[in-house]
């Protein structure tokens, strides 16, 4: 039976892959030559022209906008409730869905339209250790400072 290499990881690895910590945190999608921009890094083929195997890696913007928001009060056994996740629009057409941080979340659900267009900025965390005791970094959104 052929060994199959494993891939050494060395310092913090993301929880996904799209998800790249240097030089900077960001998402990292991929674009089609068409001009389509996708999350999925395993795409083969493109929904809006049909081409396969026409992708380039594109760095997304760390800002968006709250499309949409709930806040969670139960959840599995082991996750902190409540807490805020929310689907996020990004500049480039795209959307992703993460937890919002720094969020209030009474205030959330009592005047939800201070946070439907809120402008965010991506923010990574340790979300756990994996088996040889490396970070897994997770990542998230708050309100933008600026």
């Amino acid at each position: 039976m052929a060994e199959q290499a494993q891939a050494t990881v060395t310092g913090p690895r993301p929880i996904v892959p799209w998800l790249k910590l240097a030089p900077k945190p960001h998402l990292e999608g991929i674009k089609c030559a068409c001009g389509a921009i996708y999350l999925d890094p395993n795409r083969v083929a493109c929904s809006k022209c049909g081409e396969a195997g026409k992708f380039s890696p594109i760095s997304l913007s760390d800002k968006g906008k709250v499309y949409v928001f709930s806040v969670v009060h139960q959840s599995f056994p082991g996750i902190k409730t409540p807490y805020v996740t929310a689907i996020v629009d990004l500049p480039e057409g795209i959307s992703v869905r993460a937890n919002l941080i720094d969020v209030d979340f009474d205030q959330a659900q009592k005047e939800p339209n201070k946070v439907f267009n809120l402008p965010v900025e991506l923010v990574t965390s340790v979300a756990a250790k994996d088996r040889e005791g490396h970070d897994v970094v997770a990542f998230s959104y708050r309100p933008s400072k600026n």
